[in-house]
């Protein structure tokens, strides 16, 4: 889960700039998306999900790490997009709900990623997520994720890269 994981909190560190939405509203007069979610953040955090996972298939084949998950390209570029796609996703519905961004939003704040990723595995490579995905690790991925989700936050709040430690 590196590549769905590490896209967020180096979009929040290297983000910034033309937000995606180009500052557009919706006919409810609230942003698409909002300010937070920006081109530079976007395409920093695909390049480092991918980075990762670039990484993790080296280590496998170099060191034998036959017991993780075996990545591929494809696997690694789609956990990395859709982990931003679910951000940007749940920005979107964040706002219809009338949420300001950085306001929490418990549950879709620390699944976002999770979901977005898997539905595009899901849809472009059933294959891997169903042969890499097993329960016990889709097990372990519901309980670590909101514990790390709510460990990075804090680390990017005490860092100043966050305005909120949620």
């Amino acid at each position: 889960m590196l590549p769905a994981y590490l896209p967020n909190p180096v979009a929040a560190l290297f983000g910034g700039g033309i937000p995606v939405d180009l500052g557009r509203s919706c006919p409810d007069g609230r942003r698409v998306f909002g300010d937070g979610k920006t081109y530079r953040g976007l395409i920093a955090g695909i390049l480092a999900g991918i980075a990762i996972g670039l990484v993790q298939i080296w280590a496998a084949g170099a060191y034998g790490l036959g017991s993780l998950p075996r990545q591929t390209v494809l696997s690694v570029m789609l956990l990395a997009v859709g982990a931003l796609l679910g951000d940007l996703l749940k920005s979107f519905f964040k706002r219809r709900f009338g949420r300001e961004r950085g306001a929490k939003w418990p549950v879709a704040d620390q699944y976002d990623l999770v979901a977005g990723a898997f539905v595009l595995l899901l849809v472009f490579d059933p294959a891997w997520l169903f042969s890499e995905v097993t329960l016990p690790a889709f097990i372990c991925i519901l309980i670590l994720t909101p514990l790390l989700h709510r460990a990075v936050n804090i680390i990017g709040y005490l860092l100043k890269v966050k305005e909120v430690p949620w």
